[in-house]
């Protein structure tokens, strides 16, 4: 229904910034509910933040909250995810998710339907 591909990642000092893209296609993306992930090694997938394809309405993780952006661009398919502020504890493997099904807006993995491959973020100190 969606796909999504990631890009963008790579390796970043401490305290400073990236950008992580995601392109969607699909004939349903326009009315699904885009998200961020990222999994550490040997563990489950955490929430990051989501948005609303329509309405652009965002809602983010705690652990990142005033530090990412999400937002997207209707004429490219777009997502962004920009990070500002990055700590070594970022260093995780970043995943784009969409959700065709519920579309309410979710903080658990396991209510998305599309993925993509996920882009490695590395933030050395």
């Amino acid at each position: 229904q969606v796909q999504l591909e990631e890009s963008g990642g790579g390796l970043v000092q401490a305290g400073g910034s990236l950008r992580l893209s995601c392109a969607a296609s699909g004939r349903t993306f326009s009315s699904a509910v885009m998200a961020w992930f990222r999994r550490a090694p040997g563990k489950e997938r955490e929430f990051v933040a989501f948005i609303f394809w329509s309405g652009d309405r965002t809602y983010y993780a705690d652990s990142v909250k005033g530090r990412f952006t999400l937002s997207r661009d209707s004429a490219e398919n777009m997502i962004y995810l920009q990070m500002n502020s990055l700590k070594p504890e970022d260093t995780v493997v970043y995943y784009c998710a969409a959700d065709t099904r519920y579309r309410y807006g979710s903080t658990w993995f396991d209510e998305y339907d599309s993925w993509g491959q996920g882009t490695q973020v590395t933030v050395s100190s």
